[in-house]
């Protein structure tokens, strides 16, 4: 299915707008409640995209020394990060059209009907044979 993780990205930059400042572990709490993916995803891969989201400027952290236990990172979204994440939604909006559009296509032929030609007269992705 390809490399799912990078849509971990995405839903980073989601809970960080939506949460304001928060612990790493906070993130993976919720993860799974947005998680573009069934794929289980791994903590690993959430501090990895954490810190290249902070290298390319979309995330800003810094450490937390208060409380009890050990000093624990506090991330925030950056400026850049708010853009980042409105291309994000652009890119995952065509996306979800388009495999909308592929899906109901596909189970169309599935049940054996030649999918009609769009407006520019061409067939809609899907070759015009029927199913032997």
């Amino acid at each position: 299915m390809g490399n799912l993780y990078r849509f971990v990205e995405p839903v980073l930059l989601f809970l960080l707008k939506k949460k304001g400042r928060c612990h790493g572990y906070e993130l993976a709490s919720e993860l799974r409640e947005y998680a573009l993916t069934d794929s289980e995803i791994e903590i690993a891969a959430l501090y990895r995209t954490l810190r290249q989201l902070e290298k390319n400027g979309c995330v800003r952290s810094e450490w937390d020394i208060g409380g009890s236990g050990p000093a624990r990172r506090l991330y925030v979204l950056t400026a850049h990060g708010h853009e980042h994440l409105r291309e994000w939604v652009t890119v995952l909006d065509h996306m979800c059209r388009s495999m909308r559009r592929f899906v109901t296509e596909a189970q169309t032929a599935r049940r054996g009907v030649v999918p009609r030609a769009g407006r520019d007269g061409r067939r809609s992705g899907i070759a015009g044979r029927q199913p032997a």
